[in-house]
């Protein structure tokens, strides 16, 4: 298979379109070579605002941008929609699904993989379909859909003893996404739809963590964790540690063999890597692919793997984590690496994460962050994760159309896209 390119050279494919793809593209601006990134889909998703889509904050428009326009002005980048499904190292091509599901082997001289990470339900696939997670833009509609059918459901109940089971929230996983979501849907029910309705209070809505460790927030320091538990109990969140799911299903979880009764059901607990480890036969690290200090696979030239598909281990028995931050910067590196190479320069020096620190925000105005030896919660944390968040959206437009929202929101308490969009969503309790 050929795919049309602007430039001559050796042929550099790029799979995935997320933080890890775009910064190996980019790092390849000035390279003598053709470069096709291959995505499923045909934009960049900034996934840290997600959600807030799910919470009606934003809409899905306000942050995704499209690859073609991000990518216009490269002119040895082609975009080419469509999923790998198959990578055959022995002759070098990755066969690629498109079109209608027509299968075709594409060749390459390099070969990146940036494919990110799906939700890991841990053997429980069957939790799915009652406990949406929360990676790509349909997973933020179908949450936001689910949460605010639940409002919808609740009002036209006449028994109001099953309003709590309607208006009761569980969030499956206490780390950063289950602790921000249950933070905005905190908010939602108190600011922006406590007088909305005329049968049921918004505000005496459940929200529930449930963290099979010790703890939320484990990735951050203890007293930042206490600090994040305690801003959220002020806000009405109930949190429950040490606390394993058993079971989910339409009418809710099972809880340390306790049932909760819930029709929304959030989960947060955890990715898997994407299967290109077993596609390739190459060594792995618990579903990752190991990779050496250039993010190349061992014993296969050319070929590399960055972000959360990539095991890169510290020396010490740990590997970095699949964050974004550790994409981007894996994705520039290898990207320089290739660069180098094409030119017949010396490699550059072994890549090196340089860690700018964890975020986590807790409603309109309360985040906690650590940076190294730096600690801090509140006002303060929230303003710097406001300023980081704006400065790496997509587009300009991207940029000013949030900062706008987030400033109505603020003054007014109110969100812009409280949309209800998809055919379904919470099961309701009404009887026929």
């Amino acid at each position: 298979m050929e795919i049309p390119t602007n430039t001559d050279g050796p042929l550099v494919v790029v799979v995935g379109g997320g933080f890890g793809g775009l910064a190996v593209v980019r790092a390849l601006q000035r390279a003598r070579a053709r470069v096709i990134l291959i995505s499923k889909a045909n934009h960049f998703l900034f996934q840290p605002l997600l959600y807030q889509v799910a919470t009606s904050m934003l809409g899905p428009a306000d942050i995704i941008t499209p690859l073609r326009q991000t990518l216009s002005k490269q002119h040895n980048v082609t975009v080419a929609l469509g999923e790998v499904v198959g990578v055959d190292l022995s002759t070098r091509h990755v066969l690629l699904d498109y079109l209608n599901h027509r299968a075709e082997p594409l060749n390459f001289d390099y070969l990146v993989f940036a494919t990110g990470a799906s939700h890991n339900y841990f053997g429980h696939e069957e939790f799915a379909p009652f406990a949406p997670g929360l990676k790509e833009a349909i997973n933020a509609t179908t949450i936001r859909d689910r949460i605010l059918r639940a409002f919808e459901y609740a009002e036209l109940e006449d028994d109001p003893a099953k309003h709590r089971d309607l208006l009761t929230f569980i969030l499956v996983g206490g780390g950063p996404t289950g602790v921000e979501l249950a933070g905005a849907i905190a908010e939602l029910r108190r600011y922006t739809l406590s007088s909305d309705f005329r049968r049921v209070k918004p505000e005496t809505a459940r929200i529930i963590i449930v963290q099979s460790g010790s703890r939320i927030l484990p990735s951050f320091h203890e007293d930042l964790a206490t600090s994040a538990r305690r801003h959220l109990e002020k806000m009405g969140v109930e949190i429950r540690t040490g606390a394993k799911v058993t079971q989910v299903d339409a009418q809710g979880v099972i809880v340390n063999g306790e049932r909760i009764p819930s029709r929304t059901v959030v989960w947060t607990a955890g990715v898997t890597p994407s299967p290109v480890g077993k596609w390739s036969g190459v060594p792995l690290e618990k579903g990752r692919v190991k990779v050496d200090s250039h993010c190349e696979v061992p014993g296969q030239p050319g070929i590399f793997v960055v972000g959360d598909t990539a095991a890169f281990d510290l020396g010490n028995g740990k590997f970095l984590p699949g964050v974004a931050q550790v994409a981007m910067q894996q994705g520039k590196h290898v990207g320089q690496v290739i660069s180098s190479r094409l030119a017949g320069d010396p490699p550059p020096p072994a890549f090196r994460y340089f860690d700018k620190g964890n975020l986590a925000v807790i409603g309109r105005k309360f985040a906690v962050l650590e940076a190294g030896k730096l600690r801090m919660a509140g006002r303060v944390a929230f303003l710097v994760w406001a300023v980081i968040h704006l400065i790496f959206l997509g587009s300009p437009g991207n940029r000013f159309r949030v900062a706008g929202q987030w400033l109505w929101s603020f003054v007014s308490g109110q969100r812009g896209s409280r949309l209800i969009m998809g055919p379904g969503g919470a099961v309701p309790l009404i009887d026929p």
